[in-house]
């Protein structure tokens, strides 16, 4: 029934925002009265709850406590919270680039408003306190929602929702921003600046101050018609690979090669080996360009997909390593990032693996040797190569049948298409040219609509590439030169204004005439150079007298700050070295960590080589700060090639060094990364290592940081006496180094499931129980999450079912509000082991199938097994005991392949219990009997305890006479 009276309304709206907890009696009184209350406070609260009780119609959804009242019902029934969650589900689907369900998870959030906040709720206190926090929240969520649409190419039907956002809240900068783009990408350029125009004289107006820089550069961006804001291409299918560059506008000519290529790559007829074409020619002659065309002409033969990979090796750079190339299209194949190899081998067999039976195209560019190629080759017919080198490649044609395509320079008639012009003068300077597609496209930009003989009369004896330099501006010259320092495939205007010294804007005018001159290359906003005009720049700045080392330290600190700054927001509370003292540094324009791991994914390619070049020309230092920097996002994005690449390099160079810090942060590094990949030996002898080095420094704060991840690694592979030593230590240093009590989190969680394990759960609750508090305390997401799960499989342990679907289902909620999917499948695991416990099979079935969709992306395998165990234990309640088999073999045997002997013990009992079933006694035996000691061996008494008694069923039933 509804409730009329203001006071009870308030009331309920205060108990409901923080459902499933309680709300002190204080902050009760705050809301009903303020700063009034009446004189028997206490007594009208209760009076006003007990009519609240009656109107609700069941007296127990309002719990009194010591100090406050709960309103006990799933967070999920109050909108404020579903808006919350189903926000944070739309935010996490847009993360992983599901766009559609993204734009329909936020249309369902949106649709549970249905006015303003708590209008109805007499409450000064909730509506100063809790309305102004929701209206952001609101306004938060209709910003994300537009850009995703706007990605989705929905501008024209935006524009009317832009129109009343920006009507109703005309100071919100970013409402404006949105609506200027999808104006611009509906050809509306004019309504678009006067859409600027407008919050420009607002903004002047009601608050004295101009529009922010972001804005700025987008009306700037909208009157050259930057092509970066183009509405989005046509989406492919996200399940088909397509990595090829876009094609060459204009193609001109290569009618023979590109016809025989194609008839070599896709042959009419049947063929049983792989076909290899080596496109061969010298540096400028167009291979890349062509070998891109042909690739585009016949996508329709390969619907399985097209990949691509850039090998660099004719670069001025080092060479893409065959392990990232794999790592690349292993990734784009579907292979989740932690079931990726490390081992190149393995690596190539697993390709080769997944290439069978399907129709795909693979384009490798620039390859400088056959080994660079042998690895990357498919073993299906189906699966042609296309190999572009300015080598002879004689190596692949002997060993490995490659049919070699030699790309000669262009036909005069075709020199002149690129020319545009079809005069003598012309035939005169294709031949000053060498017929080199390269070289006329800097003739062509050069000539313009100007005289071609002019020109020649200019050029002299020169090639195009050295006239176009010399004709370039003294600070265009130099900013050439400079830009030989970058070690990466491409650079921002950004980074080249750090390489040179410069304000970004000056920096990008200067790119602007090196791209008119055709000697620097620009897509999307960032620029690169072809090879050979990056080995020009590397002889201007080696003949010139520009101070090149300097540079090259000026844009290795660039990186390094700005990948400093990401970390902040990424991952603030993870230890990284401190930063040094240095040069001030013109930060990226990064606000969120989703612009923050955007930016990194752009940059990876480029950071990856800059700690390969600090390592081996220096300054060495920067190697291994970019490298302890870059290692929160590269665990985020489970990027393990890169990952293992950075930190031997940063190793390797703080030993030379003998730099303590840096040689214990790589050490550390390396050994959170093979606790990743579940290889546990080799993460404790890096930890121990660490540990060494960060106690002969008497770096206190630094060791009990290893020691605490140490003993976690230690804990899951089963050493349950290490671990409780190196946790324990943990805790005592930190509280010996003093500090925030936010560090102590991690040791208290580790502590607790140490507790849980060994079968001690009143301590493990009152560890877990002070983990959450603390994380609380210091708004620390994770760690509340974390701690709210493990409270969850306490309270199970206990004979507590309700109790720990309390904490659970709260854990859930601040998952799907965070978008940590990791953390939501340990949640949904650990909650369809509680619905085992009551019995619900089918419910703890369902729960598992979500868990194991949050994890398919890129799941840590020790919480995949457990779901496994879960999933197999549900089907053998529901009676299908075969497929409970084969999911206690998959849980076993994952467990055993990465080390995870608790994972492996709960397998084995489940395994056993489902033979004995199946009437398998005698095999059911060995593997209880297996699971007893395992169990005893490690200390784990709440599983040996299950062990013991699968194994008294097992022998029970080998005494039965009934048994045949």
């Amino acid at each position: 029934m509804p409730v009329r009276a203001g006071k009870h309304r308030a009331l309920l709206a205060a108990l409901a925002l923080r459902a499933g907890r309680v709300v002190p009696i204080n902050e009760l009184v705050s809301v009903l009265w303020g700063g009034d209350p009446p004189a028997r406070t206490r007594g009208t609260l209760q009076t006003y709850v007990m009519r609240l009780r009656q109107l609700l119609g069941d007296p127990s959804l309002i719990r009194t406590t010591s100090d406050g009242y709960r309103l006990v019902v799933p967070p999920e029934q109050v909108d404020a919270h579903r808006f919350a969650t189903t926000a944070g589900l739309a935010r996490q689907a847009a993360q992983s680039g599901h766009l559609a369900d993204a734009a329909e998870l936020y249309s369902r959030a949106l649709g549970l408003w249905r006015g303003p906040a708590l209008s109805d709720v007499p409450s000064a206190a909730l509506r100063d306190d809790e309305v102004p926090r929701l209206a952001e929240r609101l306004l938060v969520v209709h910003e994300e929602r537009n850009d995703v649409e706007l990605a989705l190419g929905n501008h024209e039907r935006l524009v009317p929702v832009l129109r009343s956002l920006t009507t109703d809240h005309p100071l919100r900068e970013r409402f404006w921003a949105q609506l200027m783009v999808a104006l611009y990408r509906g050809s509306r350029q004019a309504e678009a600046l006067a859409a600027f125009r407008r919050v420009d004289r607002l903004l002047g107006e009601q608050l004295g101050i101009e529009p922010g820089a972001a804005l700025r550069e987008l009306h700037q961006a909208i009157l050259v018609g930057d092509p970066s804001l183009a509405a989005p291409a046509e989406r492919a299918d996200p399940d088909v690979p397509d990595q090829l560059p876009p094609d060459v506008p204009g193609f001109v000519g290569r009618e023979e090669p590109v016809e025989r290529i194609s008839r070599l790559i896709a042959p009419d007829g049947p063929r049983t080996a792989v076909p290899i074409v080596a496109l061969t020619g010298v540096p400028g002659v167009g291979k890349t360009a062509l070998a891109v065309h042909v690739a585009h002409r016949l996508r329709d033969r390969f619907p399985d997909g097209r990949l691509y990979v850039d090998l660099r090796g004719y670069a001025s750079g080092p060479a893409t390593p065959v392990v990232e190339v794999l790592t690349r299209f292993l990734r784009a194949l579907g292979v989740p990032p932690e079931q990726i190899p490390v081992d190149s081998d393995e690596q190539s067999t697993l390709f080769r693996s997944l290439l069978t039976g399907r129709r795909m195209l693979l384009v490798l560019d620039n390859a400088a040797a056959p080994d660079q190629v042998r690895p990357l080759l498919p073993g299906a017919a189906s699966c042609p190569v296309l190999v572009t080198s300015r080598d002879d490649l004689r190596g692949l044609i002997a060993v490995d049948g490659a049919r070699r395509v030699g790309l000669d320079v262009l036909e005069p008639h075709e020199s002149l298409a690129v020319l545009r012009r079809s005069d003598e003068a012309a035939l005169e300077l294709a031949r000053r040219c060498g017929h080199l597609p390269l070289s006329l496209r800097i003739a062509a930009a050069a000539v313009g609509g100007g005289s071609v003989s002019r020109y020649l009369e200019q050029l002299g004896d020169r090639r195009p590439r050295d006239l176009a330099h010399a004709a370039l501006s003294p600070g265009a010259r130099r900013l050439f030169a400079l830009l030989s320092v970058v070690p990466g495939p491409d650079f921002t205007a950004e980074a080249a204004a750090h390489a040179a010294d410069l304000a970004v804007p000056e920096a990008a005018a200067l790119l602007g005439e090196l791209t008119a001159a055709r000697l620097v290359d620009v897509a999307g906003g960032r620029y690169a150079f072809h090879d050979e005009l990056a080995r020009f720049a590397v002889e201007v700045a080696e003949s010139g007298d520009e101070d090149v080392a300097a540079a090259r330290v000026r844009l290795l600190e660039f990186y390094v700050r700005a990948v400093d700054h990401c970390a902040e927001l990424l991952y603030p509370d993870l230890m990284r070295l401190p930063a040094p003292a240095g040069r001030a540094v013109r930060l990226p324009r990064i606000g969120t960590a989703a612009q923050a791991r955007a930016w990194l994914d752009a940059e990876r390619a480029n950071l990856t080589a800059a700690i390969r070049s600090a390592a081996e020309r220096g300054p060495a230092a920067l190697s291994w700060r970019l490298a302890d920097a870059l290692r929160g996002y590269l665990w985020i994005g489970k990027h393990v090639t890169e990952w293992l690449s950075t930190a031997r390099y940063g190793l390797d160079a703080a030993h030379e060094q003998r730099d303590v810090a840096g040689e214990a942060a790589m050490h550390q590094s390396l050994g959170t990364l093979h606790w990743r990949l579940g290889d546990f030996d080799t993460s404790v002898a890096h930890y121990t290592r660490a540990v060494e080095l960060h106690r002969r420094s008497g770096d206190l704060a630094s060791e009990a940081e290893v020691r605490g991840n140490l003993g976690v690694v230690r804990l899951e592979a089963g050493d349950l006496a290490s671990a409780r030593n190196d946790l324990e230590t943990c805790l005592a240093l930190k509280r010996e180094a003093g500090g925030s009590r936010a560090g102590e989190t991690g040791v208290l969680t580790g502590l607790g499931v140490l507790a849980i394990e060994t079968g001690e759960l009143a301590e493990a609750v009152d560890l877990l129980g002070e983990a959450l508090a603390i994380s609380v305390a210091h708004g620390l997401r994770a760690g509340e999450i974390t701690a709210l799960t493990l409270l969850g499989v306490a309270s199970q342990l206990m004979g507590e079912p309700q109790r720990a679907l309390t904490h659970l289902s709260e854990a859930l909620r601040l998952s799907a509000e965070a978008g940590f999917r990791e953390a939501a499948a340990r949640v949904l695991e650990s909650t369809a082991s509680v619905r085992l416990d009551l019995g619900e099979h089918a419910e703890a079935l369902e729960l598992a199938d979500r868990a194991l969709a949050e994890l398919r992306e890129d799941g840590d395998q020790r919480i995949t097994t457990n779901v496994l165990v879960v999933m197999a234990s549900a089907n053998r309640g529901l009676g299908s005991l075969r497929t409970a088999d084969e999911q206690f073999q998959q849980a076993l045997t994952k467990a055993r392949r990465i080390g995870y002997l608790p994972g492996e013990a709960r397998a084995l009992v489940g395994l056993a219990g489902v033979r004995r079933l199946l009437g398998q006694v005698a095999e059911a035996e060995v593997l209880a009997t297996q699971a007893v000691t395992l169990t005893s061996d490690l200390g784990l008494r709440v599983t040996e305890r299950s062990a013991r008694a699968e194994l008294a069923a097992v022998r029970e039933a080998l005494d039965d006479p009934s048994r045949t």
